[in-house]
Order: C-alpha cells, then structure tokens, then sequence
C-alpha cells in the first residue's frame, strides 16, 4: 500500500564526520554548551550522546568545575554506550575511564544491598571520578547517601523520558531534589521529544533553568551517507494477524517484527505459537543452534536459509543467548529477522535493519519513534527504510468497531508526529514590503501576516519546543477526531490548536499564545509541503493546495487541514464499506460545539445556503456540511436562549 509518509534525504555525510577533537555534529554542537549547569540535549538515537557526554564530563572534571561524575541508564544493557573509551586518539585532551569498581551495569539487581554500598563507597572516595549504574541503582542509592553526599557531582540521566514531573515518579523527585541544591550538575540525554502518556518530563519552572542542545532527526538522517528516504506506512487485516503477516514480512530486508502485546486486542493470547506461526510462514526449522539460540530457517520459497533471533522467549538463560549473539554482530548476513515484544526498541543497536515491522497500535509516541530510530541506522547494505504497522482494519459487524477506529485515528496522528520529527522543516519569517529577500536559503518561507515572536518566552517555545507542542496536539482527543475533514480546519487552527497551547503553558498572554499558534500551524501545515521552482517563480504544494509563495499567507495557511492528506491515503487502502463504517465512527466521536467554533463557521454556512440554495442538512453524508449544520443549530439555540433572557 502507499506510505502515509514519504521522505528523502541527501545523504551529505556532514552527520558522520568528524572535527580536530573526534567530535561528530551533534556532539560539537553540545560541548559548546559545556559550561551550562544544567543541560539537556535532545538528539535521536545514533547521533552519539554518550560520547558527547564523555566530552562534557571530562571537560568539567579537567576544569574543576565537578568531582565526579555519575551516568544512569534506564537498564544495564545500555551501559555498555558508556564504557571505557580512548578519545585522546582522536584528538581529545583526555580518555573515559570506568573502573570496573565502578560499573554498576553488571549481572545481579540493581536494586541490590552491594551495588547500593558500591555507589555509596564511590561517592566517599577521593580516588574515583566516574560511576555507572541504572536508573534503579540511582534511586535507591540516593535515598541511602542523601542529596548532600552529591555535591560536586554531574549527575547524568541517559533516556530522560523515562524521568516525569508527576510526583508519583522517584526519578522525577530526585532529580528536582538534586536541582535544589546549588552545587550539583546535571546532563539529560533522550532521544524521545516527548512522553508518551502526555506527563511532562519536568515542570516549566524546571525545564526553564536548563540550557538545550537540540540535534533533530531531519539533521541526523539528511546527513548520512547513504540512506536517502524513509516510508512511513499502514497495513490493514482481517482475522488473525499471524494470517496476514506474509503479506508485508519480506525476509530479503532485514527486519525486527515487533509482536502485539499479550494484553492488546491483536494478541491471540499465546505468543509462542505466534512466533511458530511466523517462522512456519517463512519455511521450515532447519536447527536452532545451541550456543546462540540463534533459529535456521529454511525459506520456503527458494531454499535460503534465514536466521532469526525470538527475543520473545521468557526463559532468561535462553535469551541471554540471543541478546549476546546481537551484541557481537559484525556482519550484515549475522541476522535476517528479530522478533522481539517490549524489546530491541531502546538502547538497542542493529545498524543492518531496513525495515521495522509492528503489529497493533502503540500508545506511546515514544515507543513509536524509538521502533522507528531501530532502522533509521545508516548502512552501506540499505538506502531506504520502512517502517510498517500492521492494524486490524475496523469490523463494521463488530460491536467494538468503535475501538477499533479509535486506535486507527490514533495511529495515523501517530504517523503524522513522526513526519513532523523526521522531515525537513523550513524557517519562516513574516513577509515585509520592499524587504530585501536576497539572503534567504532555499528553506526559508516568507509568510504574509506571520507574526513575529515579541517577548523571549514565546521565542523559545518556537525556537526548542515545537516538536513536544505538535506532540501535544495531535494526541489531544478532539483534534484525533478531526482527522476525517469533519472540522473545518480553521476550527483546529484557530480553536483547538490554541486551546492546547493555552493548556500547555498557561502563563502565555493572549497575544503570545497567538503568536505561537501561527508558527506550529506553519510548521505544520508546511512540513510535508514540497517546494517547486517553475522559472524565476516558487510555488508551494500543501495539500493539493498549488500556492505562489509571493502570494503565501497565514489566512491560507489557516484554511488547511494539516491531516488531510494521510486520511486520503488511508482512504484508498480500505475497502468503502470500511471507510463508511470510520466515518460513521467519527461523527459519533461528538466534538462539542463552542462559541469560537459557530462563529468561525457562521460566514461558511451563509456562504453555502447562497451557492446550494438551501441549508447544510444533518442528515448529508459529507460530513463537513453535517458540521455546518450543526453549528446552524447552535446558533439558533443560543439565539432563541438569548431572545427568552
């Protein structure tokens, strides 16, 4: 089926290369920062974050602004990013070391009494700079030795999204707690921009006092040097979807297959048989070798033998197995397929992967974009990857349709976050008569009307917070609904967007909130936009929309629906019974009618009863003429309050 997202990328090679002190893009741009207290740097997976974490830490223990310097990672495997490395080779004025004292993301619990008074011994030390450990082993070591004994100390917090402001999380309060004390340092790293449960990683109070470091994805991919796009896409079944899964399991691509939850609606309740199932769609079970665990799978089709890691084997000495065999890949032919549930997502390297295969819809954003990062890895074997997720397509005959299209709608908005993290993005400046435009780049967008950011508070958001704000948005249940053109996309704009932005920073005067609304509905709206030169003449296609960029304004912008496009293709990929059974579904999906709503649409009613001679109707099956209708009786309902007192 066609993607819902397509991008390409001109595999420059400037993300790989290296400056005079061993430094790729991304970390040069962060050991700028270095003499920030408090740092947060947002950069996708690949990008190097943990060495530019040993750049920073090394730095400040040289200067003598820290002592020592602790790293947390979510889990142990993790660790292994933040071993000991030789940096002086390339340049760089001293090496990490990690005494293996100190590693504390070794076998045995991270919650355990030794690794507890290890960590407690390290901070007494004079001798020791460096600690590692987990996010567990931090928590609970921090309630043994107290915030004071972390004086002096960099405290760095590897997957920050794991960290919440909800004070129901221990991460969180340690690190507001560490943040009190004047004296500690802290470095967050996460290669997610958002939550996936909508809680925010710090309060905006907290989040305000750290100084970020933001390396996009866009950056990241157009600066490899040989992957050049990316599809983004949906397949739809019927029945099981273990039926389904030879249709898009191409075994010539390598591939992780992420399997649904046993919990969720897709599941069959036994994942062992799953895997059976999927190995036996691909051929038949040669060997499955002792010391790996590693399954030979003898294709059906042709006699290829393929090997294929099951990571979703409980049996832990089992699986020990696999993840060692994974850790020590050399070679692209090493393995074909990973099936993995809950892992092979975060902390998790295989540069050779072309293509990530997920059953069911997933919740979270983060888990989303972090299944994503699994094939975006840059290889000489691949120039593009895919990502495919795999949906029962909504049963009009099921009474749990209603579900069904629910998680469908969520799942396309889902995609649509992911173009806006993973596609090019243009700047935009507000157009100004007889302003000289000679020195704008190709990617620069002058935008009639466009208001300037007028006070630094609004500046940053649009300048380091858009992603998280689009975040916001497209997982905000009314805008979810829209999806289908019902509401009319000066309604989202111009009512749900600000709402959201109202919610997500509720300092914000009414003048500031407009001015970030016009730049994330710009950047939205432009984002999957396509710039073509026609003579000495830019025209802009959005949305099927062919504009004159002279002639580009935030009225225009205004007027289009920023899903339009991913609900069309979804509409040619399933059958018109479907489609009508979805559309019935979202109409059901009530969207309050609002004040702001009935009179933005109050000209648009005048503007059809003139052109079809009659009212919009609540019966018609275009549902944006169902919309009007109702906002006509809204009116009418206020108008009749109003004539009664």
């Amino acid at each position: 089926m066609e993607n819902v997202v397509n991008i390409t990328y001109e595999a420059t090679g400037k993300s790989t290369q290296v400056d005079a002190l061993g430094m790729r893009e991304m970390q040069a741009r962060a050991y700028a920062a270095r003499k920030s207290q408090y740092l947060l740097i947002k950069a996708p997976p690949a990008s190097g974050k943990s060495r530019a974490l040993m750049f920073i830490a090394l730095d400040k223990l040289k200067d003598g602004d820290v002592k020592k310097v602790i790293v947390a990672v979510p889990e142990r495997a993790i660790g292994s990013s933040f071993s000991s490395t030789k940096l002086t080779a390339n340049g760089f004025h001293s090496d990490w070391i990690v005494q293996d004292r100190n590693n504390l993301c070794v076998p045995g619990a991270d919650t355990s009494k030794s690794k507890v008074d290890a960590f407690v011994r390290f901070l007494d030390s004079d001798e020791d700079n460096i600690l590692l450990c987990t996010h567990a082993t931090l928590r609970f070591a921090f309630d043994k030795a107290g915030v004071d004994k972390f004086k002096n100390c960099l405290v760095a917090v590897d997957e920050f999204h794991h960290v919440s402001a909800d004070y129901e999380s221990k991460l969180g309060e340690l690190v507001r707690a560490l943040m009190a004390q004047q004296n500690v340092h802290i470095l967050a790293m996460t290669g997610s921009y958002f939550r996936g449960d909508g809680i925010p990683v710090l309060t905006g109070e907290d989040e305000a006092k750290f100084y970020k470091v933001t390396y996009n994805y866009y950056e990241q991919l157009n600066g490899y040097k040989y992957l050049k796009s990316l599809g983004i896409g949906f397949h739809f079944y019927t029945g099981r979807y273990t039926s389904a899964i030879s249709e898009v399991l191409d075994t010539d691509q390598k591939t992780i297959l992420h399997i649904p939850s046993v919990a969720s609606g897709e599941s069959t309740k036994d994942k062992y048989i799953e895997v059976d199932t999927i190995l036996d769609a691909i051929g038949d079970v040669e060997r499955v070798d002792p010391l790996t665990n590693i399954i030979y799978v003898k294709r059906r089709s042709d006699g290829k033998i393929i090997k294929v890691a099951d990571l979703v084997n409980d049996n832990p000495s089992e699986r020990e197995k696999v993840v060692a065999y994974l850790r020590e890949i050399k070679a692209v032919d090493d393995m074909d397929l990973i099936i993995a549930l809950g892992m092979a997502k975060e902390g998790f390297d295989w540069p050779y992967c072309e293509h990530a295969l997920t059953v069911g819809y997933r919740g979270s954003l983060t888990e989303i974009i972090q299944i994503i990062g699994r094939c975006t890895r840059d290889s000489a074997n691949k120039t593009h990857s895919q990502f495919t997720n795999l949906i029962s397509e909504p049963d009009a005959e099921n009474d749990e349709v209603v579900e069904s299209v629910n998680n469908m709608l969520k799942a396309i908005t889902a995609s649509l976050l992911m173009e806006q993290v993973l596609a090019p993005s243009f700047s935009f400046k507000p157009k100004k008569p007889d302003e000289d435009e000679s020195g704008d780049d190709g990617r620069t967008i002058r935008v009639g009307g466009l208001r300037e950011p007028t006070t630094q508070r609004v500046k940053n958001i649009v300048d380091s917070d858009l992603t998280e704000l689009k975040a916001s948005i497209l997982q905000d249940p009314d805008v979810i609904k829209s999806v289908n053109g019902a509401i009319d996309p000066e309604v989202v704009n111009k009512v749900l967007i600000p709402k959201i932005i109202l919610t997500k920073y509720p300092d914000l005067s009414r003048e500031e909130v407009e001015e970030v609304r016009q730049h994330v509905v710009t950047d939205m709206v432009t984002r999957h936009a396509t710039v073509t030169q026609v003579g000495d003449r830019r025209f802009i296609d959005m949305s099927g929309k062919f504009i004159n960029i002279e002639e580009l304004n935030i009225d225009l912008i205004d007027a289009i629906n920023p899903f339009q496009q991913a609900f069309e293709v979804l509409s040619k990929s399933i059958t018109p019974k479907v489609l009508k059974s979805i559309q019935d579904c979202i109409s059901a999906f009530k969207v309050s009618m609002t004040d702001d709503e009935a009179a933005i649409l109050w000209p648009k009613i005048n503007e059809f009863a003139k052109t079809m001679r009659r009212p919009p109707s609540l019966d018609a099956l275009d549902p944006h003429e169902r919309r009007l209708a109702e906002a006509l009786a809204y009116l009418k309902q206020v108008k009749r309050g109003m004539k009664n007192g």
